[in-house]
């Protein structure tokens, strides 16, 4: 992949989010849609914003048994995603079916561990171990289900990529240096994740908030 930044592109307004896409398209390499803009817009949206040209990432972490989540799947067929994320958590049987309901093309990966958590989270939750340990864990059940990789921090993704070498990666939470990180825990910048074998670098406030949104895109891609 030549650029791997994909612009979290979750604003409320489409013909907003259809301007700033267009206006750093030249920067990025994807777009990534999550749940805020996909409940608000749905097919018809994601289909407008793929008229900007970029490959689209549908992040709508989908959780749920495995045949509603393979209905799920197959519904999601209609927008043509290049990417389509369903949590690691819902188990290998949902996995399994999450991905033989994919449309041929579409890579299916699994969210591990949310860059909001922590160990304290994980805690509260029920989970011994470190947030390493969950993220590990849950990317051995992916590659076991046959995904096509997983979602974590870039705190975790070199260590995945070694017991995953063949795998696709993809890093949100980023933040480049001296930026605000907001409510996100565990983030490190967009070129330590990419060192480190991030296949996606997912961005999105240090763009989209921007003073400049088309000089951050620049300024983050000149990183890489």
């Amino acid at each position: 992949m030549s650029n791997p930044i994909y612009l979290a592109l979750d604003l409320p307004r489409l013909d907003a989010a259809r301007a700033l896409a267009e206006k750093v398209k030249s920067h990025i390499g994807g777009i990534k849609l999550g749940m805020e803009f996909f409940y608000a817009h749905g097919h018809h949206g994601v289909h407008d914003i793929a008229k900007v040209g970029l490959p689209i990432f549908l992040d709508l972490k989908l959780h749920d048994i495995p045949n509603t989540v393979a209905a799920a799947m197959q519904a999601i067929h209609l927008s043509e995603p290049a990417i389509v994320t369903v949590h690691a958590s819902g188990g290998r049987h949902m996995m399994e079916d999450a991905k033989a309901a994919a449309a041929e093309g579409t890579k299916v990966v699994a969210v591990t561990m949310l860059t909001s958590l922590d160990e304290r989270d994980l805690v509260r939750t029920g989970v011994d171990g470190s947030a390493h340990d969950q993220v590990m864990r849950l990317a051995d059940l992916a590659h076991d289900a046959g995904l096509d990789g997983v979602v974590c921090s870039g705190q975790e993704v070199g260590a995945v990529r070694k017991q995953w070498k063949d795998g696709f990666f993809v890093v949100p939470g980023l933040r480049p240096a001296g930026s605000s990180v907001g409510d996100q825990k565990r983030v490190v910048t967009p070129r330590k994740a990419r060192d480190d074998g991030a296949s996606v670098l997912v961005i999105g406030r240090p763009i989209s908030r921007a003073d400049d949104p088309v000089q951050a895109a620049r300024d983050i891609e000149a990183t890489l």
